[in-house]
């Protein structure tokens, strides 16, 4: 795969303090990925948000800002996780779908082909700039928006099972699973609209643990332990 786009979720950048950040996790991500720049990849990158805001489980506030809030939570996320990046000496950029004054620049696909020309890191903050879209639904929008090869899902479990194996003992992972499937038996590996989304636009994920030593690097090449979500 030539260009990636890796989706990382809130709760596994906050590794086993399930809140804030987690460097060590992050540090292991950034090595990665810099392996995997160091050798022509492209790789842009979309956190979620829920390490901070979890705002839909409130009855007390609105959706709409609700859901502003949780964007703003993963503007904090791409900025943090890029500076750890630019530790391990990669060049990042953030991208958001609206101003945020100096902090980030207004995403495009020309900016985006742009930064990668110049073996940058993108990190694509703030969702859709919608309320009522996932961060599930941003990665795979921007992912079709920046013509990527594949999403990588980086979640906390190894795969996509036929019921959650937290409460399920006997659960069965799937090596490989059509997108069609995931949507009819409502699997959840993305929200129903970012699953139709990458339906129709043919758009292949790669479902796996953070938690694999070298996982990402490891998909990328091939040497792969999880679920493909295949198109």
């Amino acid at each position: 795969m030539k260009r990636i786009m890796l989706k990382l979720s809130g709760e596994a950048l906050a590794g086993e303090k399930h809140t804030g950040f987690d460097d060590e996790t992050i540090l292991k991500v950034a090595r990665q990925v810099k392996e995997l720049t160091d050798e022509g990849c492209e790789v842009g990158i979309v956190t979620g948000g829920g390490n901070f805001w979890r705002g839909r489980t409130s009855e007390n506030i609105d959706r709409t800002k609700a859901d502003q809030i949780g964007m703003l939570a993963t503007v904090m996320n791409c900025i943090y996780v890029s500076e750890i990046f630019r530790s391990v000496g990669l060049k990042t950029a953030v991208l958001t779908p609206f101003e945020c004054g100096s902090f980030t620049k207004l995403f495009s696909k020309d900016r985006v082909n742009k930064y990668f020309a110049h073996n940058m890191v993108v990190f694509f903050a703030g969702g859709t700039g919608h309320p009522y879209f996932s961060t599930d639904t941003g990665v795979v929008l921007r992912a079709v928006e920046i013509d990527a090869d594949g999403i990588l899902l980086a979640k906390s479990i190894d795969g996509v099972y036929d019921s959650d194996p937290h409460l399920n003992p006997d659960a069965v992972r799937f090596d490989e699973i059509t997108i069609d499937e995931v949507i009819r038996r409502n699997l959840q590996v993305v929200d129903m609209t970012a699953s139709i989304l990458a339906r129709d636009n043919k758009m292949p994920m790669w479902v796996f643990s953070l938690n694999e030593e070298n996982g990402i690097v490891n998909t990328v090449r091939g040497n792969f332990h999880g679920t493909k979500v295949t198109v």
